[in-house]
Parts: structure tokens; sequence; C-alpha cells
């Protein structure tokens, strides 16, 4: 964080001082939500959540290094106490972000946020220093937490947007307001809450609002619901995708043998050829939306398509592929799922599967429940199944309670012969089945939400995988 008096920062957040006998003493470290990750000069924030109360951690934060906390009482510790601890932090991240006048590409999506904020901030580096979410923390804490991180060295901030209403986007935008948003699609994800695809877009478009009239509007030419927003902004509206009118587009896509995309990246300046090092073709509008913002912020056509062919992922459980030593490769995709999610990880994996069934190798989709879909999620977990057998996926193995259930009775019903799809009760079974069955060559892909927890499965068949070092792709 830049460096704030305690004294500044009361003001900022209108809070009043407390055990505070030195309100000149300086933040210089991050602000951190938990106090084993504290470090000398820290804010220590205290969150009373359902489980823990961060109160209860004031003067361990103080021991080891922070220098005050942000409190919803006294602590006994020196404090700020304020009546909302979460607005306090929105309030001292707006605050810095407006002092720092770093640019912020904000971005939102039903699927593949995270994903593409990764590529993003990787292309971004290559121009100026970068800040961007760590992970998916894209709500009023995890936002306002990564905007606190940034330094007065940070040129771009990559901030990842999500929504589970209508209002909440505009209330983070407002915390951080973006010079740059970015929208991404308009999928099923969340909604049960939302009730139609249509109250999905009307919030993801929110952050086109937010700009102001000398930003950016990145918008997906392929989805109908997100390229209809550009009349909701008066931005500039730069069009990303495989439309003819895009104006920044891929052709001849493909897929590697291996299951990696390779596209012709057409910007205003130029083309250039591109080959990720992503698997799955999902990873082209990703790869096309981040290509449209590192445009924009003035790298040429020829630097994105270099920083894009050397990408990877920045953040874990998501298509992570890890080839075990006996020649199992396991694709760890668990952090999270929704129906367009799960279509293009099957996909993927399909893709990656074509070399090891020429060896004799199998695909495996372990596969839980998509959560959060209301009245849809039968005929979504369903289709997902069938989707599974039409793809040519060895065997599908269904993890969990009804929802998987509804899983693996699209792959039977979708199935010839009945063998395409197993049920199992937990993550212990699927691991127990896979250790029993897998051989040299097979590719197998885990994601379920994340409530489900599936990423035990992944790290469990990667645990003592025989001996020698297993090698990430």
């Amino acid at each position: 964080m830049i460096a704030l008096s305690l004294a500044e920062i009361a003001e900022i957040v209108g809070g009043r001082p407390h055990d505070m006998p030195d309100r000149s003493l300086v933040v210089t470290g991050p602000v951190v939500i938990d106090s084993r990750e504290v470090r000398q000069g820290s804010l220590f924030a205290a969150f009373a959540g359902e489980r823990v109360d961060g109160h209860d951690y004031a003067s361990r934060a103080v021991e080891a290094g922070a220098t005050a906390v942000l409190a919803a009482r006294p602590v006994g510790v020196p404090a700020i106490v304020v009546d909302d601890v979460v607005a306090a932090l929105g309030a001292l991240a707006r605050t810095v972000v407006e002092r720092l006048g770093a640019t912020v590409v904000a971005l939102t999506g039903s699927a593949g946020k995270t994903s593409t904020k990764d590529l993003v901030a990787q292309l971004l580096q290559h121009k100026a220093p970068t800040v961007w979410t760590p992970g998916s923390l894209n709500n009023e804490i995890g936002l306002p937490l990564t905007a606190l991180s940034a330094t007065a060295e940070t040129r771009h901030l990559v901030l990842e947007m999500g929504a589970r209403g209508v209002g909440h986007i505009h209330y983070l935008a407002t915390l951080t307001p973006p010079k740059i948003g970015l929208v991404l699609n308009v999928g099923s994800a969340h909604l049960g809450e939302f009730g139609s695809r249509e109250a999905i877009a009307r919030a993801k478009g929110e952050l086109v609002e937010a700009l102001p009239a000398d930003g950016v509007a990145v918008l997906n030419a392929d989805d109908p619901l997100v390229r209809a927003m550009s009349s909701r902004t008066s931005a500039r509206v730069v069009l990303f995708g495989e439309a003819t009118d895009a104006d920044v587009r891929g052709e001849n896509v493909r897929l590697t043998d291996d299951g990696r995309p390779a596209f012709a990246l057409h910007t205003p300046t130029g083309c250039s050829d591109v080959t990720l090092r992503l698997y799955g073709e999902h990873h082209v509008s990703n790869a096309l939306a981040a290509a449209a913002v590192a445009h924009e912020l003035g790298m040429s056509v020829t630097e994105i398509a270099e920083a894009l062919s050397g990408a990877g992922t920045l953040s874990r459980w998501r298509m992570e592929v890890t080839e075990r030593p006996d020649g199992v490769t396991v694709v760890n995709d668990a952090y999270n799922a929704n129906p367009e999610s799960m279509k293009a990880a099957l996909r993927a994996l399909a893709a990656m599967g074509k070399a090891s069934r020429a060896e004799g190798g199998r695909t495996w989709a372990v596969l839980g429940q998509m959560a959060e879909l209301g009245d849809a999620s039968l005929a979504e977990h369903d289709a997902v199944g069938r989707l599974a057998v039409r793809l040519n996926v060895s065997k599908l193995v269904a993890v969990g309670g009804q929802e998987a259930s509804w899983l693996q009775l699209g792959a039977y019903n979708e199935g010839s012969w009945g063998e395409e799809s197993v049920h199992v009760s937990d993550a212990q079974a699927a691991v127990d089945l896979l250790r029993s069955e897998l051989r040299p060559g097979d590719v197998v892909l885990v994601k379920a939400s994340r409530s489900v927890g599936l990423e035990k499965v992944a790290l469990a068949l990667l645990e003592n995988a025989n001996e020698g070092e297993v090698a990430v792709r």
C-alpha cells in the first residue's frame, strides 16, 4: 500500500482512534484480514465472520508487526474503530486508487473471469508494474484488498468483479473506478439467483455504465447480450471475438495435437500468430479479450502475441495440467464450475485425449455438482452428462448427491452400453475407483463447483504418484 499515517487513514474512513498514543505512525505494509499474513507495517482489518472473529486476533496481529487494527470495536491495541469495517475498507481503497493514478482495468463475465484476468495481468506486466486480483477475490472485501496491495510504482490495476445480484458491480466500480471495462460473456452462472440470462446481463452491464466518457468498453462481439451493452455506455467501444467486425479478432482458430489453441491475432495495427500454453479452445476468447485490453494500453501486436504465447495460469485449480511419472495426465479444473465452463472443459479433455487414444489411453471426466442453477439445474446437469458421451469421453465419474446423479443419468441415457458412466458417493470413492483403474496414457479431468471440494481427487491422484518428479505442463 502507499504510505499513509494512522491519522490520515482515520480521516479517510471516518474512524475513531483508540489506544493509539502516536497517530503519526505510518502504515507501509499491506492491508490484511488474516493475522498470519501480517508483515511489519501492515494494517490488520478485523472482520467478524460466521466461525471466526478477527477482533480476537488483534493483539496477535500487532505483536506480529501490524501498525494498527481497523475494527468495529476497541480491541486493547492501537485501532481505528469504525461502524462498518467493509465500508471503511472500500473507502480506503477508493482514496488510494485516486492518489495512485494507475489505470484500472475491471472485468466481469459469467465464465472465464479469472483465466482472462491472469492473461491481462501477464500481458500488462510486460509494459509496466501491474497488480491484479489474486485467485477469485472479486467481492466487496477481496477487491479493496487487491487495490490496497498496490504501491507507488503500480501503473495498472487489473481487477476481477463478481456479482451475485443487481447493484453489486455498480458498488465495486465506485470503489475502484475503471478506465477500461471488459465484459466477457453472459452465461448461466448464478442463474438460480438472477432468474434469467437477461437479468445477469443487466447486472454485468453495470460495469460499462460506470466507465467515463474517455474510457473504453471492451465487449465480446460473439455474445449478443454483451454486444448489446454498447448502448449502455458513453465510453468508446472496442469489440473482440471471431466475428468479422471485431476490432481485435481471431482467425484460423485450431487446436494443436495436444489440445492447445492456435490462431491468427488481428488488431487495428497488424496481425501475428499465437499458440497458447493453455488447454482448450475456450481460451481463444479469453486471449482475444486480453489482447484487446493490451492493445488499448499501447502494446504492439507482436508484443501481445509473444506475451500470450508465453502466458500460463496464475491461479490454482484452473485447468492445471500435470503429467505423472507413469504417464497419467491429471487436469485439475476443480476451482469452480457452471454449464459453460463445464462444457468447455469437456471439449478440452476430448481434444487432449486424441493423442492419448492413439496410444491406448483413455479420457476420464470426474465431475460434480454445478451450484446455484435454480430450476435449470436438472436440465443443465443432464446436458453435461450427455455431452460427455457425445464427445466420446471414455468414462464419466459423477461424484456426490442428487445433482451428480443427474450428470450420470444424462450420460447413461445418451450412451449405448450403459458403461460410459458411473455414480460414486464422494471424493474418496472416486479416488479409490481411479487408483484401481488408471493406466499410462490416461487423461483425467476433475471439475465441480467450489463447494464440492473436488480438488481433493486431483490432489490425491498426484500425491506420491510413483517415484520421480511430476511434470507441470
